[in-house]
């Protein structure tokens, strides 16, 4: 497997051919797929349909598909406005957290992704130093400190993915079969939760977020 990251290799070119896309383009086309039709139908074959040129092209500017989705991730981060760092920490956090929440919605191929690929590349690196600038006067350690950033990340893409499946047939199966368990009555303690008054709504993002962040930086 490649250990070099594909922002560090070289893009191939054949002898004496001009280039016919930027990996930039690539990359936009993928998003653009991912956003239409959902991350299961990003291939090299779909991606480069999609710009009008074969499959094999693509190799001169991605090894894998693997290195397309780590250069969507990457490009998606783009969209983050990060200002100049200044004054409590923990709004800071929240400010990038809700962007992130934000661009994740809007690509929502893009949570999976979080969850199950870390991609660090140029603008993710550009988010990882804002981070680190926000808390740069917190006297936690630096360990401490990057084990936030993954958190943030992690968190928020598994908040958003809740978000988006709040209203799929997973979700109400999911529902089905808990009302069924309550009538078995086997599950004292879930009947009571689910039962024993009106539910208090779910924590907003923001609420659940902050929570997070006290608990591994503290007040």
């Amino acid at each position: 497997m490649e250990a070099v990251p594909v922002w560090l290799r070289e893009r191939r070119t054949g002898v004496g051919r001009p280039a016919e896309r930027s990996r930039a383009e690539v990359t936009a086309a993928a998003i653009a797929l991912a956003d239409r039709e959902g991350l299961a139908a990003v291939s090299m074959r779909r991606v480069a349909a999609e710009l009008g040129t074969g499959a094999a092209s693509l190799y001169r500017y991605v090894d894998s598909r693997d290195d397309l989705l780590d250069l969507m991730t990457d490009e998606v981060a783009a969209g983050y406005q990060l200002p100049a760092p200044g004054g409590p920490w923990l709004p800071g956090l929240l400010a990038v957290c809700r962007q992130g929440r934000e661009l994740m919605r809007r690509h929502g191929w893009l949570p999976e992704l979080v969850l199950t690929r870390s991609a660090l590349g140029p603008h993710g690196t550009d988010l990882l130093e804002h981070v680190l600038a926000v808390l740069a006067g917190h006297p936690a350690e630096v360990s401490r400190k990057l084990e936030t950033f993954a958190v943030m990340n992690t968190l928020t893409a598994a908040l958003v993915l809740s978000e988006l499946n709040g209203g799929s047939a997973a979700h109400q199966r999911q529902g089905a079969y808990l009302a069924h368990a309550i009538e078995a009555g086997r599950h004292p303690h879930l009947t009571a939760a689910l039962t024993g008054g009106p539910l208090v709504p779910a924590p907003r993002f923001a609420d659940t977020v902050s929570r997070v962040l006290v608990g591994l930086l503290g007040e």
